[in-house]
């Protein structure tokens, strides 16, 4: 147990030296101003590693017991580098494995793209076309716009309310999404689409959101083979 509380006090150390390290650096104007990246690269693999080596040797002697031999203080040292060593061989394929599957802002390289399926509900009084004429449907990002369809066989009434169905492809992660909805001789409708950037299937729609002029949208996210 004692051990243990040493090896993980050095591994705290290690990682107070390397941060302590990187601080006194930017505190003393460390480098040259004119080539920051040179400058960088040198602070965070060469001096950097270096403190952290030091605060690690630190905190095990400083946690070992004074009677201790040599050997001891340098057995729960290296203990200590290894399981340093080891966080961050493993945070670095972490960090590759993200930047792999985010390298590019599909949301489904291997196949066809999920599909956003929406209903909206317009006000009492509205005319809506029963037909795909008059209507057309964009789906709008930061990255891209995608044309969508209506389906006007999933066209109904809710009451005296019109409701129109229709989908959209969802091409790329993005959370900046909104749909407008143009129906001809009406002004435009933009609906936020609130959804996060990797959009996950959801079976069912989700609850009616209210623009100011009294039309509602609901929507969910549908991936390829499944309901």
């Amino acid at each position: 147990m004692k051990s243990s509380l040493r090896i993980a006090a050095g591994i705290a150390g290690a990682v107070a030296g390397f941060i302590g390290t990187i601080g006194l650096l930017e505190l003393t104007g460390f480098g040259n101003r004119a080539d920051p990246i040179t400058t960088g690269l040198l602070a965070v693999f060469v001096i950097a590693p270096c403190g952290a080596i030091a605060g690690l040797v630190l905190a095990t002697k400083l946690t070992t017991r004074k009677d201790a031999n040599a050997g001891s203080l340098t057995r729960n040292s290296l203990k200590s580098l290894g399981i340093v060593a080891l966080l961050c061989v493993a945070g670095a394929v972490t960090y590759l494995l993200y930047a792999y599957a985010t390298a590019t802002p599909w949301l489904n390289r291997n196949g066809s793209n999920p599909l956003l399926v929406f209903e909206v509900r317009f006000p009492a009084g509205v005319t809506v076309p029963t037909s795909a004429q008059g209507i057309t449907i964009e789906l709008q990002t930061d990255l891209n716009t995608m044309p969508g369809e209506v389906t006007p066989a999933a066209f109904y009434r809710d009451g005296d309310q019109p409701v129109i169905a229709g989908e959209v492809e969802l091409a790329f992660r993005t959370s900046h999404r909104q749909l407008a909805v143009n129906i001809q001789g009406q002004p435009s409708r933009i609906y936020p689409i609130d959804l996060t950037a990797w959009a996950p299937h959801t079976p069912e729609f989700g609850t009616w959101r209210r623009l100011a002029d009294g039309s509602e949208i609901r929507y969910r996210a549908k991936w390829p083979g499944q309901t």
